[in-house]
């Protein structure tokens, strides 16, 4: 029998998406999975969707809007009490290939932790949003193989990476009982980057399978790809992260890092600024996280 495969969606007023994903998930080729979805205290009308839907999972209802990693992390126990070889992490604003859940299967091993799938931008399929990544520790960040890239094969190798989106990504179930759940900390991004961190450090591969495809509408959920919601958040968790794994780099490195960072945050408020009415909300989620750090 096929290894089973719990499939965890995180829904928070998105349920129109995560109704069209579940229905998308409905139609691949594999057979021993099952849904469960994690909604994030939405608002009542938002649940009622779901609940209404004719389609089919298990719904796990939090008190409280735990982020990302909280409500995975709901889901995830879930599946690992029920004895889910396989979790897979998936964003409530994808639609995936028939096939994606079967090429990720093929290429698990003992040793392979994480894998994950080519991400496409939707609707415009033809345009590369994650192919594989690796986490720039000058930086302190997860980068994108092939991001906005027209998709011509360039990025058609399955090869060992260091970083895998939490968009997509297939976990052994073994790896939470070695490494723990996710971090819970930074409410929402870097998450992902952290716990490929921990994965690696805790000696597995992690893998990028170009054979496996799903497709995103990017950010729908926080309004967009530079949203002052993710321009705080992504910007804090920054910092966040630094600091928890400045050890990677040498002092200077770090101070560098460091001074970049800075840097580059305060150019960035006065490009804001050229166009203040537009960006107000950005330069004053911005501002705030400088002040606070």
């Amino acid at each position: 029998m096929s290894k089973s495969v719990y499939i965890i969606l995180v829904n928070f007023n998105g349920a129109k998406d995560t109704i069209e994903c579940i229905k998308s998930l409905n139609n691949i080729n594999y057979e021993n999975f099952k849904i469960v979805v994690v909604d994030n205290k939405s608002f009542d009308e938002d649940k009622l969707k779901l609940k209404e839907a004719d389609v089919k999972f298990h719904l796990i209802e939090s008190n409280e809007n735990l982020g990302f990693a909280g409500g995975n992390n709901l889901g995830i126990k879930y599946a690992i009490d029920n004895n889910a070889n396989f979790v897979l992490l998936l964003n409530n604003d994808t639609l995936v290939h028939k096939d994606f859940l079967n090429e990720l299967i093929k290429y698990t091993e003992t040793n392979v932790g994480v894998i994950g799938p080519k991400i496409l931008y939707y609707p415009d399929v033809s345009k590369i949003w994650f192919a594989g990544g690796m986490i720039n520790w000058f930086k302190f960040i997860g980068q994108h193989f092939g991001e906005k890239q027209e998709d011509n094969g360039q990025f058609n190798t399955l090869k060992e990476v260091d970083f895998v989106t939490g968009c997509c990504m297939l976990i052994d179930s073994n790896v939470f009982k070695k490494v723990g759940l996710l971090p819970e900390g930074y409410f929402m991004y870097f998450e992902d980057v952290d716990f490929c961190v921990k994965v690696k450090d805790a000696g597995y591969k992690l893998i990028y399978n170009p054979n496996s495809e799903i497709y995103h509408k990017v950010s729908i959920s926080s309004g967009g790809e530079e949203s002052p919601f993710i321009v705080k958040y992504s910007n804090r968790n920054r910092l966040k992260f630094m600091k928890k794994y400045k050890y990677k780099v040498s002092f200077t490195m770090y101070m560098l890092s460091i001074t970049y960072f800075y840097i580059t945050r305060f150019i960035k408020i006065i490009k804001y600024m050229i166009r203040y009415k537009k960006n107000k909300e950005k330069i004053m989620a911005l501002i705030s996280v400088l002040k606070k750090n």
